[in-house]
């Protein structure tokens, strides 16, 4: 048996290596998801954490151009490209639950762990991201930057009222 893998390793050690990389990398991956300090949620455990936890934090992570089409009800938009300078503003809510989402639940993880390795112990990632959210066909709120201005005169919203249909 071993001369056998012996053999075949010294005929194909391309096919070896490429077992061994791939091996490790899920070895890599099951340790760092076990080691991890935050909880993966989808959208309805979300729901029901938002309802049981009164001080529970929404932050969207994602760019500003991805937020056009809505945000979560009172969430804090902290896009990934500036969340290092940024997670600061969040240390206030170290004691209370945060749930962070992207579009996909990639990009909040790399947050999570940021937010974990600053002290905060009830982190949350929104699995699946805002797709999963809209999936469940769950509410969204416009954005702030989609909002129109509530200080436009009349005439002007009705002008673009009409452009809009």
């Amino acid at each position: 048996m071993s001369a056998q893998l012996l053999e075949f390793s010294s005929n194909h050690p391309i096919l070896v290596l490429s077992f061994i990389g791939l091996l490790a990398l899920i070895f890599f991956n099951e340790f760092r998801h076990f080691t991890q300090k935050f909880s993966a949620i989808g959208p309805t455990a979300a729901i029901s954490l938002i309802n049981r936890e009164e001080n529970t934090v929404l932050v969207d992570v994602r760019e500003t151009a991805e937020i056009k089409g809505g945000m979560l009800n009172g969430a804090v938009h902290i896009p990934l490209s500036t969340a290092k300078s940024r997670l600061g503003e969040l240390d206030k809510h170290k004691d209370d639950h945060v749930l962070v989402y992207c579009r996909s639940g990639n990009r909040s993880g790399s947050v999570c762990r940021q937010l974990t390795s600053r002290g905060f112990e009830h982190v949350y990632n929104m699995s699946g991201g805002i797709m999963a959210w809209q999936d469940a066909h769950l509410p969204l709120q416009k954005s702030k930057n989609a909002q129109k201005p509530k200080n436009a005169n009349k005439s002007k919203s009705k002008k673009k009222k009409k452009a809009d249909v």
